[in-house]
This record gives structure tokens, C-alpha cells and sequence, in this order.
């Protein structure tokens, strides 16, 4: 059972969070000028390790290894080489170990900006306004880093200090693979409990479940020729829309009331097909020799990755053998996610916690979320069997153009993880 916190050391705590919350800002607005897209992670993991540093910790440097990992259920296939981009993680440990461990975990990457020019400010420079604070990543899922660090900072300047080992990790793609998360993970002690403070659907909830997730990459070889003798020619293009097109039917059954688990009951079309990216053609006025589109397929509980890659391989091959399509080649590939679907357990002791705690500091509550989307917790709850408590600030436009974060949701957050830390491996005085 968890001891109740003593009312001064409450207190205390809660009263560090706010002195700490300019601090907060600024932590937030150097990790958003880190233009942290895939590929382009060092900038933000380097920001990571001065700050963990900071907390008086020791960042260590941790690899994601395709060979050690390959073999493991939940790798995914890798878009781009790892070298030079390695997790940051740093260990607190207590002068003595009376309570449990806690692994507080967040993926600094984010997706692209888009068209930049559609930005009311510039991507990458934070900007304040109407409380939220914009910029890639601001929402997904930086503030929720700030989050986590700002709770331990608050602790030590509350006087105090977690009675429990207490991991941070700074992982890369949660956007494409989750390799990062799983190599840290895999790195470090199993702890007792995980708090992801990823971002909800725009207000204040806790993540159920979420979907699995397969990427697809299926390219067309036509036969160019000129505009003039276009009948004479295979359009890689219009073939490359005809396969995607193929993936209507598929979405539809798989959105089937029987299919749906009960945790996404209620929820519009849970598993969605998405035709993310499309590259190809040479010239305006010639048959465009090459295609090459990306997919994105969700998986609902009741079927594995595995299995939805057979689906996809089987629709892909059906379509290259329709007769529209001869005389073109069909590669299909996949690289990206290769993710099960995953169901949290809303009765945690660490879930019941968090809620508990939200809800006094925030005056609210933390709603039920089946996401349609996926976080890094699935390797916790899949593969190590550690429970999870996955919640965040209320971030909008996440992908989108404007993202953003609600600044007072941040400081709940702050506030909620500070109280659930120190509940949950107790305390002591700070060395």
C-alpha cells in the first residue's frame, strides 16, 4: 500500500513546482529550438543530457543496436542508420532503497514541420500566446519531458529526494520504430512502475489502450513514354493510387462492430488506413516511370503486427495481378512501425495514483482514452509486464500545422507527477 504523503512535505512539493515554473518554460523553449526530426535527434538527446546533468545525475549514452535487437517481438524495421543518435538515460538512486522504482520515460523526436510558411511563428521558435506555448513538438511530447524533470527538480528543492531507484529516459522514434524506447528499456532495471506524460486528444485524459501500427512501402516501375503516346505507356502513378485504393474495402472490415475490442467501444473508426506519403513522375508532359507510396495500417487487439503484414501482402500481390496494372512492377517493403496493439491496466496501483492526484491538484479528471494512435508504453506492458501510466499537458495539432501546449495543463501535469513520485517510492532527505 502507498503511505500517504506527510501534509508538510505535500505541501512543500507543490510549493517547489511553482517556484519552478519560469523555469519550466524556459526548459521547454530551448527543446522545441531543437528541430528534433527523424535523423536529426542530437541536438535535443544533447539538451537532455546537460539537463540531467543538472538534476546531478550521470547521463549515459545508449545505442539502439539492430543486431542486439532484431530478434526481439517488438522490434520494427529502421528507416535510417542509428549511429550517432543514441538515447540519453539517467538512474537516481536513494541513499536507501525503502520504496519502488520508477522509470519516468519520453521520446524527444518529432515529426516535420510540414509547410512551414502555414505556421502563424516559426516551427522551431517557441511562442507564447493566449497560455499555450507553439512549436513542433512543444505538445508531442516535450512539455511532458519538462514535466517529469521539473517534478524531481521540485522534490530536491522541496528538501527532498525519491526513497527508490528513479530512471529517466530520453528516447528517439516513437514517431516510426519505438526502437529507441525499447533499447532503453532493455538497458536499464526493470522498475516497478512507468509514467509516460505523453499528450491525450486535447484534454486531460489517460491512455486505456492503443492500437498496433504497420508501415508499408509499396513502389511502382510503369513504362515512361511521352504525353503524346501516353496509351503506349504505364503510369506508375495512377497504378501506385489504384493499390492504395485497394485498402478502402480492407479499412472498412477491419472497422467491423465485431472486430472492435470493448476498450475502443464508442470510439468513430478506431482502425485507420492513412496514405501518408507519395513520391514519383519526372516531367509534367511524360508517363511517370516510377511511384513509391507509404501506408500506414492500424491493428486492432484480436490481431497481431504479423498478421496485418500478411493482409498487406496479400492485397498488394492482388492488385499487381489485376490486369489494369500489367506490365508494371510492384516492390513492397516494410520499414517503420511493425507494433502490436496494447491494453493498459487501469487498475494500477501507479494508474489509480496518478488519477488520485490529477484530480486534487487540477480540481478534474483524467479521462479514459482508447487511442487510436500508439505511445512507447506498449513495451513496457507487452514485453516486461510493468504497468503503465500514460498521461500528459493538453496538446493540440499534434502533427498538424500550429501544434501546441496548454502551459496551466502543463504545470498539472508537473504538479500530478511530483506527488505520484514521491507517494509511490517515498522519501527522503536530500543528500
Amino acid at each position: 500500500m502507498t503511505e500517504p504523503l506527510d501534509p508538510g512535505a505535500r505541501r512543500a512539493i507543490l510549493e517547489a513546482v511553482d517556484a519552478l515554473r519560469e523555469d519550466a518554460l524556459r526548459m521547454l523553449e530551448r527543446l522545441v529550438r531543437c528541430p528534433s526530426t527523424l535523423g536529426n535527434e542530437q541536438s535535443a538527446l544533447n539538451e537532455m543530457a546537460r539537463i540531467y546533468e543538472g538534476l546531478g545525475l550521470s547521463p549515459r549514452r545508449v545505442p539502439t543496436d539492430v543486431a542486439a535487437l532484431a530478434a526481439h517481438p517488438g522490434f520494427s524495421p529502421p528507416l535510417v542508420p542509428y549511429e550517432g543518435r543514441d538515447n540519453v538515460v539517467a538512474v537516481f538512486t536513494p541513499r536507501e532503497r525503502k520504496g519502488r522504482s520508477l522509470a519516468l520515460q519520453g521520446h524527444v523526436d518529432v515529426v516535420p514541420e510540414g509547410a512551414a510558411d502555414m505556421w502563424a511563428t516559426p516551427p522551431y521558435e517557441p511562442s507564447i500566446r493566449g497560455g499555450r506555448m507553439y512549436g513542433r513538438g512543444a505538445g508531442d511530447m516535450k512539455a511532458g519531458i519538462v514535466s517529469y524533470v521539473t517534478a524531481f527538480r521540485a522534490l530536491r528543492l522541496a528538501g527532498l529526494q525519491p526513497a527508490a531507484e528513479v530512471q529517466m529516459q530520453s528516447v528517439i522514434e516513437e514517431e516510426c520504430t519505438g526502437n529507441g524506447a525499447l533499447a532503453a528499456m532493455l538497458a536499464l532495471p526493470k522498475a516497478d512502475a512507468v509514467i509516460i506524460p505523453e499528450p491525450g486528444p486535447g484534454l486531460p485524459a489517460i491512455y486505456t489502450a492503443e492500437v498496433g501500427v504497420v508501415w508499408a512501402w509499396v513502389t511502382v516501375s510503369g513504362r515512361p513514354a511521352h504525353v503524346r503516346d501516353m496509351q503506349a505507356g504505364i503510369n506508375a502513378i495512377k497504378a501506385a493510387n489504384a493499390i492504395a485504393a485497394r485498402f478502402e474495402d480492407y479499412q472498412a472490415e477491419m472497422n467491423r462492430a465485431e472486430r472492435i475490442h470493448p476498450a475502443f467501444r464508442g470510439v468513430n473508426h478506431p482502425v485507420n488506413v492513412n496514405l501518408g506519403t507519395i513520391e514519383g513522375g519526372e516531367w509534367n508532359s511524360s508517363v511517370p516511370t516510377r511511384c513509391r507510396i507509404g501506408l500506414r495500417v492500424g491493428v486492432m487487439m484480436g490481431r497481431t503486427a504479423a498478421q496485418t503484414k500478411a493482409d498487406i501482402e496479400r492485397i498488394v500481390a492482388d492488385a499487381a495481378a489485376d490486369p489494369a496494372l500489367m506490365g508494371a512492377t510492384v516492390r513492397l517493403e516494410f520499414r517503420g512501425f511493425m507494433a502490436d496493439p496494447c491494453v493498459f491496466d487501469m487498475e494500477a496501483p501507479i494508474v489509480r495514483l496518478a488519477r488520485r492526484n490529477f484530480a486534487d491538484v487540477s480540481g478534474g479528471a483524467l479521462r479514459d482514452y482508447p487511442a487510436t494512435g500508439l505511445t512507447d508504453g506498449r513495451f513496457f506492458a507487452l514485453y516486461q509486464g510493468t504497468p503503465v501510466a500514460c498521461f500528459g499537458p493538453d496538446a493540440q495539432e499534434i502533427h498538424g500545422i500550429d501544434e501546441s501546449v496548454g502551459l496551466d495543463s502543463m504545470h498539472d501535469i508537473t504538479r500530478t507527477i511530483a506527488l505520484t513520485m514521491a507517494e509511490w517510492c517515498g522519501l527522503e532527505k536530500a543528500a
